[in-house]
């Protein structure tokens, strides 16, 4: 979690390329106790609330719009934990992957319908377009966020699905090797085969 928190850093990696995704999609896959869940929740709120605070030095932080602009992702973040929930770890790493890449997808989607609420776009079908497509005047295309997104969320699920089969692989050859103990006799019983 330091790394992704790392990772997360303004201008240290490209304009929505994060491994966010991936942790929440494969929080709801392998974690199924709520603590957990709400452990991953609050490390990234952690994340977002210092990045908001120190991390964009022309931003004068304030509360309400950190709360305003972050409410989307949240959103979206849980829909991530129920994707994943849904899915379940049993399926295969490519059907995993896959879900990776539909949580990014409705992580763009959510998240942009929320710009489209709350920042200066047209309220219309047009407005919603335009946020989803092009986004504001003088800042980077939604749609390239988009890509950035998609590929995060691919490769970050992918890595993290990969790693959790693998380990499970490898404990289940561990059981297998593992001599099966034979049972303790009682005191004065002979032994059996004997």
């Amino acid at each position: 979690m330091l790394v992704f928190a790392l990772s997360r850093w303004p201008g240290l990696m490209p304009g929505n390329f994060s491994a966010a995704y991936a942790i929440f999609f494969c929080a709801g896959l392998y974690f199924s106790d709520w603590r957990t869940l709400l452990a991953v929740v609050g490390t990234m709120l952690g994340v977002d609330l210092f990045i908001s605070k120190f991390g964009y030095h022309n931003y004068e932080f304030s509360w309400r719009d950190f709360l305003v602009t972050m409410a989307p992702n949240y959103v979206a973040y849980v829909l991530l934990i129920f994707l994943g929930r849904g899915l379940g770890k049993k399926r295969s790493w490519l059907t995993l992957v896959g879900g990776g890449i539909v949580g990014a997808f409705l992580f763009y989607i959510v998240t942009n319908i929320g710009a489209w609420i709350t920042l200066p776009y047209a309220k219309t079908l047009q407005g919603l377009i335009q946020a989803l497509t092009v986004g504001l005047p003088g800042f980077p295309h939604t749609w390239e966020f988009f890509l950035n997104t998609l590929l995060s969320g691919g490769l970050f699920t992918g890595l993290f699905v990969g790693a959790a089969k693998m380990a499970s692989t490898a404990e289940s050859a561990e059981e297998k090797r593992e001599p099966v103990p034979a049972p303790e006799q009682e005191p004065g019983e002979e032994p059996s085969g004997a």
